[in-house]
């Protein structure tokens, strides 16, 4: 199988502080664009964590080849 690179950012904020979230694009090397469906968790630090480690785990189930 070949390498692969996971592309991923966090970032916390007050909940009622954010307005918008916009789209991420990544420019391949072919040309091309990429993008990223980008996730918002709300809760408490405990809720997010569960919530992220259920993200993640649901993520690398999109893809049982890997």
């Amino acid at each position: 199988m070949a390498n692969l690179t996971l592309i991923y950012g966090l970032r916390l904020l007050p909940s009622d502080e954010v307005a918008e979230v916009g789209s991420a694009t990544i420019k391949l090397k072919n040309g091309r664009d990429a993008h990223i469906a980008l996730h918002i968790l709300d809760g408490s630090k405990d809720e997010i964590e569960k919530q992220l480690q259920a993200s993640l785990a649901a993520f690398f189930d999109i893809y049982p080849e890997i």
